[in-house]
């Protein structure tokens, strides 16, 4: 972006009221561009017009129609339920670009009418001279007319977490540099002030600044149905399409076989309600919902509910390093005199009784070189971990004055400070700064400087940031104009880091066991780049690509290096983006963790995009559909694992769903076809759909995870969740519990019981079939004798309540008349229950044999 001409204002009288609101009008408010939000209205509809709701509350609009009321308000009621959680969830993803502006519009203290005026950020515009001091976030994208000392943390644009230096220009025709950029002119909006103060001119606001196009790349992205959203979908088209053709069928059949049209249209809404898939969105529902809620005791909420199914789907995981996988703060790593080296434990409190006493000196003037309140993360981690390790020795100075202070300058990268002690005459002074800075300073020979050198490139090949400290005394009253008047001595060398957090290195072994790639994307340099990836224990023999690299390769190459590279630095936001397409475009399905604004498009286009809530932004938090509430990387790991844990379960809802639909098409269907007289009422499939299919979503969605959902590749990008092998395995077992059903109901009629008794022991004998099919499909890795001992609480409340329910319909006058029963003989009962169990049990022995013989796996 270049400056504008129209941008040049007098620095000593800033801009003039009637000319900036002139330019407010013109350029407008320094706010992000927004879509109109969608009325509440237009995401109701969006909702209602789903296929499945429109069938679901046609069907109960019939039963109102038909003076059916009780089971009309059931239905309609379950679909206002889950109408109303879609629309919660619906509103939430309005807030993102919300959250955006806000942070793009802080306070700002400009020059106006040549004097100080704090005004809106929202209201600063191009050509307006801006204040900034330590702690003030920047309003707007601006050039430094003059600084002092001034460090720039960029790190949630830039994704590097070490603040920048900043310096003052005098030319402001210039084109503005990404951000990061070290010993620029250049600040922006979103990036806060870590140390010093300066005037700057704004040159861009709004969408023109960086920031702003960070917004209008996350304003561009629309979020993807997730695919078992999709494949739910495209089951209920197919499955409502079907169930219209033989409702019509089986009506007229039955009006034109037996001229009785009242009970054809009965016989067809039984037949519709026996196949209409109602519990596919209650599966969903309660499994998604109570998996964010199972999530949530992991502290990782879910903002988007569809992307808990997708979890168990992912194949790569993008892990932003500042703040994810590092702490996102400075820490004092070693301290290094001569050839001796003491590291300190990342992990643990600094301690002075294993401090050796050849370190202390190095420390000490480290200290005293820095701010005691610092502001800056280095000065921070330097004071923190001095008192720590030289508590109780004469090394920490309380009482000691300061005299004078030399900050940093664009000719010399160090600083010193000058103090007075009450017990000596003379000055004490302390110097910090780059290494080759305070070589210069001790004007030390080149054998001396090559040494230093050596031990310098060391500790950056391990990605550490080093600093020099010296010390110099100092007689006479008056004090020098300047560092180099001082006769500084070299001390020795102190090493930072942002260090890794205890959690990541065992989260990526659990990552890479599962089959998930871990990529890491990060704004830092090569070198601490590939020291914290070997950290991690991630694979980096492929090398590091760069952001420059990124750009220079097309598609197919960049697919390429992808496929080997692990570990990719220097890179802007629009470069994250890029990377996450082109993963997704190769079949991947991706998943991305980020705290900062740039990370927030990645984060919104990633199938999975998973934000840092403690440290990160709003905007990274409002752009993604999980949030780590404590920051630990580990809850990525439990995420994963109850993500494939619950999509393991929706498979056995569904193939339970599958079995026991079966049975009652079939005995809604045949009675009418081959002129029987009905075996099923809707107030028969009511009860079952509301009471049975609802409750044992429930029992599948506690069942606890495979022994090995966390040994396993993730599955397919391309297989389907409703796939063949579930849906055989449903029809297989619903087949032979409908055959089992037509075998009790004849035997019933053949043994000359009435025809209500015969439903009735047919309706029991499918309640007990349905209890047996949920502990067949419990678990299809482990023996059958194990499946069934499970532990599962909610098991038993659904049996307790499936047979107190039958057991109401069956002995209750008032619910035999409900039910159209007659009660059977109880010898007849129980000759039914222990014959369908036994059946069951034994068709369920051989099926697993079948399975162990095949070497079939237990998906």
């Amino acid at each position: 972006m270049s400056a504008p001409n129209t941008v040049i204002t007098d620095n000593l009288t800033g801009l003039c009221s009637s000319e900036a609101k002139q330019r407010l009008k013109t350029v407008g408010a320094n706010t992000l561009p927004s879509a109109k939000p969608r009325s509440l209205f237009a995401i109701a509809w969006s909702i209602v017009r789903e296929p499945m709701f429109i069938l679901l509350i046609s069907c109960g609009s019939v039963y109102l129609l038909l003076g059916s009321k009780t089971d009309a308000y059931i239905l309609l009621g379950s679909v206002l339920i889950i109408m109303a959680m879609s629309f919660a969830q619906e509103r939430k993803s309005e807030r993102a670009l919300e959250a955006l502006r806000d942070l793009s519009s802080p306070r700002a203290l400009v020059l106006r009418d040549s004097k100080p005026q704090r005004i809106a950020g929202r209201d600063v515009v191009p050509g307006d001279i801006i204040f900034l001091a330590e702690g003030d976030r920047v309003p707007a994208d601006a050039v430094l007319l003059d600084s002092q000392t001034m460090t720039i943390d960029e790190s949630l644009l830039s994704g590097e977490s070490v603040p920048v230096r900043k310096l003052a220009t005098s030319d402001i025709a210039t084109t503005m540099q990404p951000p990061g950029g070290e010993d620029t002119a250049f600040v922006y909006s979103g990036s806060l002030v870590v140390q010093g103060k300066a005037k700057a001119l704004v040159l861009a606001t709004g969408e023109t600044t960086a920031l702003g196009s960070i917004g209008k790349a996350l304003f561009s992205l629309q979020a993807e149905p997730s695919a078992l959203q999709t494949e739910t979908a495209q089951a209920v088209k197919v499955v409502a399409l079907w169930s219209i053709v033989l409702v019509l069928v089986l009506t007229v059949w039955y009006g034109i076989t037996r001229g009785d049209w009242l009970n054809g249209i009965l016989a067809g809404l039984t037949m519709a309600m026996s196949i209409l898939p109602a519990e596919l969105p209650l599966i969903l529902t309660i499994f998604l919902g109570l998996g964010a809620w199972r999530i949530a005791k992991k502290h990782v909420l879910t903002r988007r509910i569809s992307a808990i199914e997708m979890l168990g789907a992912a194949t790569v995981l993008c892990v932003d390093k500042t703040g994810t996988l590092t702490q996102n703060r400075m820490a004092l790593a070693q301290v290094i005199v001569d050839e001796q080296v003491h590291v300190f434990d990342a992990a643990a409190e600094p301690e002075a009784e294993s401090f050796a006493e050849e370190f202390h000196q190095t420390l000490e003037f480290a200290m005293l070189s820095s701010h005691r309140d610092p502001f800056d993360p280095m000065e921070q981690a330097i004071q923190q971990t001095g008192h720590a390790a030289l508590a109780g020795t004469e090394h920490i100075h309380a009482n000691w004055t300061l005299a004078e202070d030399y900050p940093l300058s664009p000719d010399l990268l160090a600083m010193s400070r000058v103090w007075r002690s009450p017990d000596q005459a003379d000055y004490v002074i302390a110097a910090k700064g780059a290494p080759e800075a305070i070589i210069d300073l001790c004007h030390l020979s080149a054998e001396q400087a090559k040494h230093i050198s050596r031990q310098v490139d060391k500790a950056a090949k391990q990605g550490l940031r080093l600093l020099a400290v010296a010390k110099a005394a100092f007689k006479q009253p008056d004090l020098p104009e300047i560092q180099h008047d001082f006769e500084f001595g070299f001390i020795g060398l102190i090493a930072l880091t942002d260090p890794l957090r205890p959690t990541a290195r065992p989260a990526i072994s659990q990552c890479l066991a599962a089959g998930i790639r871990v990529i890491m994307i990060t704004g830092d340099y090569p070198a601490t780049a590939l020291s914290i990836a070997e950290q991690c224990g991630l694979d980096v023999s492929a090398g590091v690509l760069t952001g420059e690299d990124i750009d220079a390769l097309d598609e197919t190459q960049l697919q390429q290096r992808l496929r080997q590279a692990t570990v990719f630095c220097r890179v802007q936001p629009e470069q994250k983006l890029r990377l996450v397409q082109t993963l997704k475009s190769a079949g991947e399905i991706v998943a991305m963790t980020g705290d900062g604004v740039n990370d927030a498009p990645a984060l919104k286009a990633a199938h999975i995009g998973i934000a840092m809530g403690g440290r990160g932004t709003d905007v990274a938090r409002e752009s993604a559909a999980l949030v780590l509430l404590d920051d630990d990387f580990g809850s990525i790991v439990a995420a994963v694992r109850l993500g494939r844990r619950i999509v393991d379960n929706i498979r056995k809802a569904v193939v339970f769903v599958v079995a026991a639909h079966i049975p009652i098409a079939g005995l809604s269907m045949l009675p009418v076809m081959l002129g029987w007289p009905l075996i099923l009422l809707p107030v028969h499939i009511v009860f079952f759909e509301l009471m049975i299919d609802p409750t044992c979503s429930i029992v599948f969605e506690a069942e606890q995870e495979e022994s090995d959902v966390m040994k396993r590749p993730p599955r397919k990008a391309s297989e389907k969740i409703f796939n063949r092998t579930m849906l055989m395995r449903g029809l297989q077992q619903g087949a032979v519990l409908l055959l089992l059903l037509l075998g009790v109901y004849l035997a019933a009629l053949w043994t000359g019981l009435a025809e209500q008794q015969a439903r009735a022991l047919t309706f029991s004998a499918m309640i007990i079939g349905d209890i047996w099919l949920i502990f067949i499909n419990r678990s299809w890795s482990l023996p059958l004798v194990k499946s069934i001992t499970l532990p599962n609480p909610a098991l038993w409340w659904v049996i307790a309540c499936g047979l107190m329910m039958l057991a109401l319909a069956l002995f209750l006058p008032f619910m035999n008349t409900l039910f159209h029963f007659e009660r059977p003989p109880l010898g007849y009962l129980a000759l039914t229950i222990v014959a369908v169990s036994t059946s069951l049990l034994l068709i369920a022995v051989l099926t697993r044999l079948q399975m162990q013989t095949k070497n079939q796996p237990a998906e």
